[in-house]
């Protein structure tokens, strides 16, 4: 089964970007099956064994007061119509007021959607969908900014550790400088020129955001036990929940109307809560950035291996000429670099598509749809370059896309060339 667009046999224009698109989706797929089979067999007895205790309890409870079935399912129908507006059997605090707004809107920009609280009026639901679609988009643009920041500055302490153990490894054992080094222009300057091109990797990169969102977690726990009551073990289950912004709503934070009652470190406790969501989420968001990279090297090294050379004997061409390969298509690595065309180059055909408009004669539908297709990827380039801020290398020393992750839009854009595994140089 080959995946090299363009090969003579398989799928044809088939290229790796669709392929990988194409094993992603199948993952997925199967990854959802199995954690459905998995949750079925886990939470299906539960669920059977609370189905056939609430029957019970509800048969004895309307034999108890003499009630019908259909007047207490009337009754229960209307409570759950209650518990949707934000009334509970125990009491809690006031869902409405501006700090349970305040708590709303933030669950609702971050995409966590507790549903603990949601609008009950028509003029509240339409106001939540055009205040969701700014606010939600603007908190993205945020955690991605963080990824960015966050990265720059692992990056940073990775390059500084790792140029001081490489000092450290150029002293001899007597605890002086190598000779070298002082001479030839071996110095400092030198080291500097060896570590330009140095990047961390992304597996460095992925342990120490595991261990901040570790850290992150596990303090935010300790601090959920102790004021909520929660079992420690909730208390991290809470905490993935909503730092992943999956939020189901089952346990929810600062709820309890206890709060109310002139604690006197209330207000530290929905500072301490509001710092700990959000910084929860942007470490498990910048962790989930990079476990993708990862993901994406397993995919490209599945590729790799499904990669089959085409046999099939080639047609002799009596009219030899050097013909260009199509553009966005996959090449080998020694093809790409001498080949390592660019838009720029492209545009020669562009100009004689036009002189022979210019000159009325007809053009073929071949030289139309290349004139067509130029034009859509100059305006890619300046759409790309008006939104990184600053135009794109081209030339025979950039060979982007060559591993898989170079034009990546959002978060992995992001990570562009900013590690090991996804630098251009690989």
């Amino acid at each position: 089964m080959a995946f090299r667009s363009g090969c003579c046999c398989g799928f044809g224009p088939f290229n790796e970007d669709n392929a990988r698109f194409l094993m992603l989706a199948v993952f997925i797929i199967l990854y959802l099956l199995c954690g459905a089979a998995v949750f079925s067999a886990l939470e299906q007895p539960m669920e059977a064994e609370a189905k056939e205790r609430w029957g019970q309890r509800f048969e004895q409870f309307s034999q108890k007061y003499n009630l019908s079935k259909k007047e207490l399912n009337n009754f229960l129908r209307n409570y759950e119509e209650a518990n949707v507006a934000g009334i509970r059997v125990d009491t809690i605090r006031p869902r409405w007021d501006f700090t349970g707004a305040f708590y709303f809107v933030g669950t609702v920009v971050s995409t966590i959607g507790f549903g603990m609280t949601t609008p009950a009026t028509i003029g509240g639901k339409i106001f939540l969908i055009f205040y969701g679609l700014i606010g939600c988009a603007a908190t993205i643009l945020f955690f991605n900014l963080f990824l960015e920041r966050v990265i720059t500055v692992i990056a940073f302490v990775l390059k500084f550790c790792h140029e001081r153990r490489r000092r450290k490894a150029m002293l001899p054992q007597n605890g002086c400088r190598r000779l070298s080094e002082g001479s030839g222009g071996g110095g400092r300057g030198g080291r500097g020129e060896g570590l330009a091109g140095w990047k961390p990797s992304v597996y460095c990169v992925m342990l120490i955001l595991g261990a901040a969102a570790i850290l992150v977690s596990c303090c935010a726990s300790a601090m959920y036990s102790a004021v909520e009551g929660w079992a420690y073990l909730d208390s991290l289950y809470f905490c993935f929940v909503a730092f992943s912004t999956i939020g189901f709503g089952d346990v929810v934070s600062s709820q309890r109307l206890a709060y109310e009652e002139g604690n006197v470190n209330l207000t530290a406790y929905r500072l301490g809560n509001f710092l700990f969501i959000l910084t929860g989420v942007c470490c498990i968001y910048s962790l989930f950035n990079v476990i993708s990279i990862v993901i994406k090297q397993v995919l490209n090294w599945l590729l790799r291996r499904m990669e089959a050379p085409c046999h099939c004997p080639r047609k002799v061409d009596h009219h030899p000429q050097q013909r260009l390969p199509r553009r966005n298509v996959v090449v080998p690595g020694h093809l790409r670099a001498q080949r390592d065309l660019s838009i720029e180059t492209d545009a020669v055909n562009e100009s004689e598509v036009d002189g022979r408009r210019m000159s009325g004669e007809m053009i073929s539908m071949r030289d139309f749809l290349a004139a067509n297709k130029v034009n859509l990827a100059i305006m890619q380039k300046q759409l790309s370059e008006m939104a990184n801020g600053h135009p794109r290398q081209s030339g025979p020393n950039s060979r982007h896309g060559h591993n898989g992750f170079s034009g990546g839009v959002g978060a992995l854009g992001i990570m562009n060339n900013r590690l090991a595994e996804t630098s251009v140089d690989r």
